[in-house]
């Protein structure tokens, strides 16, 4: 509840109860009768306020009590910037009883479709809201569909998968290695020789219902990759979003068996090497389709 229409829910009860109160006070033969009636009168005041703001209360949408969850624990994201423990768990617990239903989806919608054609399958986007501190959007994907390996620099984000099968993949960057092992490729095979040493933080499947996913600027899974088993929805909070001119600029990787490259003084125990993975940059995948759709899901009313 804002506080705008808290304060006016306020109002009206102490107008209403002054009102009362100064017609009892003039009843001068009454005395006793009036402060009985200005109790009763003050109880059933509070009673009345208190059952307004049960029905309001319960009349708060699931993607409303996100989207006001969100605005107090992003309410000083920036680049780097992690909500508090308390902050993430509160954010965490509103994304663990989001239903499809509370964001009007079904796995019936034409998004979910599986493709009719050899193509990669194309990826819907709805766009709850976005502001400077953080965004809402639901990815849908149907079978076969991938976002590919991406990273989130600088920013904490939460994923609640609605419902359906998804693989995740996502990495973490090794520190303290080095990150430059362009004398170990062959130039003539690739556009842009630089790797880099990550470590595989998840690489599993993963079914609805299940808790909400979270990832941080340097751990959690940084960089990951999301394949439809089945037809899927994954609820997306970012915060901060990204932003080019802020540095937050959304950048896709190639990942590679830790064995494809040698770099010196880079070693890992033979039962360790499928732990990790050398990965290089790429543009934006050319078969990469992720098309908007209109969000028709419960309205969020910004106050």
């Amino acid at each position: 509840m804002g506080r705008a229409a808290l304060a006016d829910i306020k109002g009206k009860d102490f107008s209403e109860l002054a009102k009362e109160t100064k017609t009892n006070t003039e009843d001068t033969n009454k005395v006793s009768n009036t402060n009985k009636n200005r109790n009763t009168t003050s109880s059933d005041s509070r009673g009345k306020k208190s059952r307004r703001r049960h029905r309001k209360m319960i009349m708060v949408s699931p993607v409303q009590r996100l989207f006001d969850t969100c605005k107090d624990v992003f309410a000083l994201a920036g680049t780097g910037i992690v909500p508090t423990p308390d902050k993430i768990e509160q954010l965490r617990a509103v994304l663990d009883e989001i239903q499809p239903a509370d964001v009007g989806l079904t796995p019936k919608m034409p998004f979910f479709s599986p493709p009719i054609t050899r193509r990669a399958a194309k990826i819907t986007y709805l766009h709850i809201h976005e502001c400077e501190k953080f965004s809402m959007g639901i990815f849908c994907l149907p079978p076969s569909g991938v976002l590919p390996l991406h990273n989130h620099p600088g920013m904490t984000v939460f994923s609640k998968l609605l419902f359906g099968t998804m693989h995740i993949k996502s990495y973490d960057w090794v520190v303290d290695v080095p990150s430059n092992a362009s004398a170990a490729v062959d130039p003539s095979q690739m556009q842009h020789p630089e790797v880099r040493l990550a470590k595989v933080k998840v690489d599993s499947d993963f079914t609805s219902p299940c808790n909400t996913s979270i990832l941080y600027p340097s751990d959690g899974g940084n960089m990951h990759c999301f394949t439809a088993v089945t037809a899927c929805a994954v609820l997306d909070v970012l915060g901060p979003p990204y932003s080019d001119p802020e540095g937050r600029h959304c950048t896709y990787y190639f990942d590679y068996p830790f064995t494809k490259f040698s770099v010196e003084g880079v070693t890992v125990l033979e039962e360790e090497k499928d732990k990790y993975a050398w990965l290089q940059e790429r543009e934006k995948p050319e078969d990469l389709a992720v098309v908007g759709a209109l969000y028709t899901g419960p309205e969020i009313v910004e106050s």
